[in-house]
C-alpha cells in the first residue's frame, strides 16, 4: 500500500506505544477554533441556522467513488473490505465557519448501503477523538449485518476534523519513532516527565505536519458537529439519524446542543458525562479499568499458574512488582521495547474487552520470562497497526481534538491528577513519585479549548433520544451514562455486564431489538429497561 504520508500534504503520521495516552481512544473493541461557536448561553451560540455564505456548502453534491484511497494502512483496507459495496466520497466544508471563504478542509466520508429498502443514512461515529469513521461504517456493517437496522438504514462514516483520511489530518510523529516509543503527546495516564520545552515542541511538530499552526485551533467537537450537519444536508436528509459510541457520545450530544431541531434520532452508546470536567472524567475512566483488571484478576485466580497468583486481593500488589522494574529495565518486544507505560498501555488496550482477557494474562506471564511482546501486540492491535508497520494517525488526532475540548491542566493540576489516577487505580501506579513532570501537553496550543463543561445544559427542541450504558464499562462508566441521559432527557437502556460499546457489534439480540425500534419506528424502550451480556 502506498505510504500514507505521500497521499497528501497534511496526510497523517505515526503513533505512539503508550496507549495510556489516549484513554477512551476508540470503541472498535469487537474487533480486536478559536473561533468555534459559543457555548450553550452565550450571547451568538448557533442554534442551528447558517449564513448565507454557506449555502456552497450545504448545497453540494458528493461524487462516491471506489475507497481505494481512503484507508490509511493494510489493517483499515482489509476491515473496509468487510462491507460489500462500500463507496466514498469527499465533502468540503470551511477549515473556520467564521471565515468561510478561506483556507477549505476535506471531509472523507464512507457510505454501506442498506440491504433492503432504505430510510435514509445513519451517520456513525466509531469513538476516540480519533476514531477513523470511515472504517468504522464498515465495521458497523458488517457486524450488524443481520440486524434490523442495517436492513433499513445506509451507514454511514466520516473521518472528523485531524482524522485519517479527512484533510488537514495531524501528523505529529513518523511510524517508526511510533514503534520506537520514543514521542509522547500527552502526560495523563503515563509517567513521562514533560518540560515546558517539551510541550512547545509538541505543538510545533503537529503544527508543521497538519498543514501549519493555523490548522490546530479548528480540530474540536464543537466544529466537527457543524461539519456533521453539513454532511446531513448534503445527503438529502431534513433531519439527522446518528449512532455514536464512546467520544461518539460527546460528538452526537454536542451536535444535539447546536442543532436540537435537526435530530431525529440518536443512539449514544458507551455515553460519556457532559458534566464531568477533564479531571473528574479522566480518574473515574481509569477507576473503571481497575474493576475490569479486578475482574480479570479474579477469574485468573481459579487457575494456579495464574501470574497474578490465586489471592485475588494481592493481585494489584503481584501485577505491580512484575511491571514496575519495567520503568529501568524493558523488556524485548516485537523488535521494539517494552516499558512500564507500554505494559500498562498494553493491560489497557485488552481491559475494553474481556474476551482479550486471556492475552493480558499471558502477557503478563511474558513479562517475567523477558519478553513483552502478547503486551505490545495488544497495543498494534488496539491501534490498527498494519502489518507493514504503518498506523492511523488515531493517537495524534485523539491529542489534537483533545486539545480544544479538554480543560488545560497546570502542572500542580498534572500531579494531583496522576495522584488520585495512582489512588483510584493502583494497578497503574509505577511505585515512585513522577508527580512533579506532569505538564499538559496541549499548554502551548495556539488556541483556547472551545467545547467547555458542562456542555449540553438546557437543551430545547430535542426529540427523544436513547442512551445505552453497559453496568460494568471499564472507561466509560455507567455513571456517565445515567448523568447524560438525565441531562438531555434520553430514555436509558442499560445492559448488565462488562465491556465498552455494544450496539455496533450485533452481539446482543436484546439491545439490538431495543436499538432498532428505537431507529425504525422512535419507540424509545420503557422506562428501567435492561438488557444482559
Amino acid at each position: 500500500m502506498e505510504d500514507r504520508r505521500q497521499r497528501g500534504k497534511n496526510a497523517p503520521g505515526g503513533r505512539r506505544s503508550r496507549l495510556t495516552t489516549g484513554i477512551g481512544l476508540l470503541a472498535m473493541t469487537g474487533v480486536l477554533a478559536a473561533c468555534a461557536p459559543a457555548q450553550s448561553g452565550e450571547e451568538g451560540f448557533d442554534t442551528g441556522s447558517h449564513s448565507a455564505a454557506l449555502d456552497v456548502f450545504y448545497d453540494q453534491e458528493l461524487a462516491w467513488e471506489d475507497c481505494a484511497d481512503y484507508p490509511s494502512t493494510e489493517t483499515e483496507a482489509m476491515l473496509m473490505g468487510l462491507a460489500p459495496g462500500i463507496e466514498c466520497a469527499r465533502m468540503e466544508v470551511p477549515l473556520d465557519y467564521e471565515e468561510p471563504d478561506g483556507d477549505l478542509a476535506s471531509v472523507a466520508v464512507s457510505r454501506v448501503p442498506a440491504r433492503g429498502e432504505s430510510m435514509g443514512p445513519l451517520l456513525f461515529n466509531p469513538g476516540g477523538p480519533g476514531g477513523p469513521g470511515v472504517v468504522g461504517a464498515a465495521l458497523t456493517a458488517a457486524g450488524l449485518a443481520e440486524s434490523e437496522i442495517t436492513e433499513r438504514f445506509d451507514v454511514v462514516g466520516f473521518d472528523p476534523r485531524g482524522v485519517g483520511a479527512t484533510v488537514p489530518a495531524v501528523d505529529c510523529y513518523t511510524d517508526e519513532e511510533a514503534d520506537a516509543g520514543v514521542v509522547a503527546l500527552g502526560s495523563h495516564g503515563t509517567t513521562v516527565e514533560f518540560t515546558e520545552a517539551d510541550t512547545l515542541a509538541i505543538m510545533e511538530r503537529c503544527a508543521e505536519g497538519s498543514g501549519g499552526v493555523e490548522v490546530l485551533p479548528h480540530l474540536g467537537t464543537r466544529d466537527t458537529a457543524r461539519d456533521m450537519d453539513v454532511l446531513r444536508a448534503v445527503l438529502g436528509e431534513e433531519t439527522l439519524t446518528y449512532l455514536g459510541q464512546s467520544y461518539g457520545t460527546r460528538l452526537g450530544t454536542v451536535y444535539a446542543e447546536q442543532f436540537p431541531e435537526r435530530v431525529r434520532a440518536m443512539v449514544l452508546d458507551g455515553a460519556k458525562s457532559p458534566l464531568e470536567d477533564t479531571f473528574e472524567s479522566r480518574v473515574n475512566a481509569y477507576a473503571g479499568f481497575q474493576e475490569a483488571f479486578d475482574e480479570m484478576a479474579a477469574s485468573c485466580a481459579t487457575d494456579a499458574d495464574c501470574p497474578l497468583g490465586t489471592d485475588p486481593t494481592r493481585a494489584t500488589t503481584e501485577f505491580q512488582e512484575i511491571v514496575r522494574p519495567l520503568r529501568d529495565a524493558p523488556v524485548p518486544a516485537l523488535g521494539a521495547e517494552l516499558d512500564f507505560d507500554g505494559a500498562i498501555g498494553g493491560v489497557i488496550a485488552g481491559l475494553y474487552n474481556t474476551e482479550s482477557h486471556p492475552r493480558i494474562i499471558d502477557g503478563i506471564a511474558e513479562i517475567e520470562e523477558g519478553r513483552g511482546d502478547t503486551l505490545m501486540q495488544l497495543i498494534y492491535d488496539f491501534g490498527l497497526r498494519g502489518a507493514d508497520g504503518a498506523w492511523p494517525n488515531s493517537l495524534e488526532a485523539n491529542h489534537a481534538i483533545n486539545c480544544m475540548d479538554e480543560d488545560r491542566l497546570t502542572p500542580e493540576q498534572g500531579g494531583e491528577l496522576r495522584e488520585a489516577t495512582y489512588a483510584r487505580a493502583p494497578f497503574m501506579d509505577p511505585g515512585v513519585d513522577v508527580t512533579g513532570g506532569a505538564r499538559d501537553g496541549c499548554e502551548h496550543w495556539p488556541a483556547e479549548p472551545t467545547l467547555g463543561f458542562p456542555y449540553a445544559q438546557d437543551v430545547e427542541g430535542l426529540p427523544d433520544t436513547l442512551v445505552v450504558s453497559i453496568t460494568g464499562d471499564p472507561t466509560t462508566p455507567h455513571e456517565g451514562g445515567i448523568r447524560l441521559a438525565e441531562t438531555l432527557g434520553s430514555a436509558l437502556l442499560t445492559v448488565e455486564g462488562t465491556g465498552h460499546g455494544v450496539v455496533s457489534l450485533g452481539t446482543n439480540e436484546c439491545v439490538d431489538g431495543a436499538t432498532a425500534r428505537y431507529l425504525i419506528d422512535l419507540e424509545v424502550p420503557d422506562e428501567g429497561a435492561t438488557c444482559a451480556l
